[in-house]
């Protein structure tokens, strides 16, 4: 007991603020992505905050986090999301241990957020169609998002890999894209068609007139700043679901994904090669991008095999 009350002491008076800024420098130095980096942050300081709000000293025990979980979910959050900041609590409670500021990790052991189920519906070919069509233009959104879209749609790209792309990566003659480093530290490649190209080409030719093409290599550049962000990426694609009529409320940038692979194995694509393309290692995820149109796949395969042909 004399123990557990002096882990808590130490864990109730550490300096939260300068220590995650030498843990978000650890992880910078570890590769890890800026959208996972914010992710785990916004975990922390959410912990924080509700520690705070509570009244409560932030221990880092099993209790008060699971405590601030159920918060959240209380509050209205998704489970996804408070899996996520619940992860962001945990990977710094590991990191604090390693560093000696902390003699025990409480949170090692502690069960991640059981998620739902959740079916997505992806977006239909017309719908694509018509998010494309809101793209018409001769500007460099237009260009840009036409290409995104296109890019997003075949690809099966995340978003923070599309947004890391330099115009080296990108090889519109023989359609392909590298990925230099994907989730989990992957790379891989990512082919695409003759309208990707097309679309691509097109931006490309407008990108050379904005005032930073010589100087910034990243291949999405917005108006007025530099590399494309992800709140630039998703307010852009927003405007064009509204555009297009698509379900602007429930429209997310990771909705494209989901429809990338339902269109892959729609037209024919097989499984082993989309998990390429995507960048799964796991049979789950494949599952999980497609659940939505597994009924309808398993419909259209029986009619083709029509085994009751005897």
């Amino acid at each position: 007991m004399t123990q557990l009350v002096k882990i808590f002491t130490m864990a109730d008076t550490l300096d939260h603020p300068a220590l995650t800024t030498s843990w978000t420098i650890a992880l910078k130095a570890e590769r890890k992505s800026p959208l996972t980096i914010k992710s785990y942050l916004a975990g922390v300081r959410g912990y924080l905050a509700y520690c705070d709000r509570e009244g409560l000293a932030p221990s880092l025990d099993k209790h008060t986090v699971n405590a601030y979980v159920a918060d959240l979910l209380d509050n209205g959050a998704e489970a996804a999301t408070a899996r996520q900041r619940q992860l962001g609590v945990r990977r710094y409670s590991a990191w604090l241990h390693d560093e000696d500021e902390i003699e025990r990790d409480e949170l090692l052991g502690l069960k991640a957020v059981k998620l739902d189920r959740k079916v997505v519906e992806p977006l239909t070919d017309d719908q694509c169609r018509a998010m494309l069509a809101a793209c018409k233009g001769k500007s460099l959104p237009d260009r840009r998002d036409e290409a995104i879209l296109r890019l997003l749609f075949e690809g099966v790209l995340r978003a923070g890999e599309l947004l890391a792309l330099n115009v080296a990566d990108v090889d519109v003659v023989n359609g392909a894209a590298v990925i230099r480093r994907g989730k989990g530290g992957k790379g891989r490649p990512v082919p695409f068609g003759p309208a990707t190209s097309r679309a691509i080409d097109r931006y490309l030719r407008v990108r050379k007139a904005h005032r930073l093409a010589d100087t910034d290599p990243a291949l999405w550049l917005a108006d007025r700043r530099a590399r494309l962000t992800y709140s630039g990426l998703r307010k852009t694609l927003k405007q064009r679901a509204e555009a297009a009529g698509v379900g602007f409320e429930n429209f997310h940038v990771h909705l494209t994904r989901h429809t990338g692979a339902t269109r892959w194995l729609a037209a024919g694509g097989s499984e082993g090669g989309l998990m390429a393309v995507a960048g799964w290692t796991r049979r789950d995820m494949l599952d999980r991008y497609t659940e939505y149109t597994k009924a309808q796949r398993a419909a259209e395969e029986s009619r083709r095999l029509n085994l009751g042909d005897l």
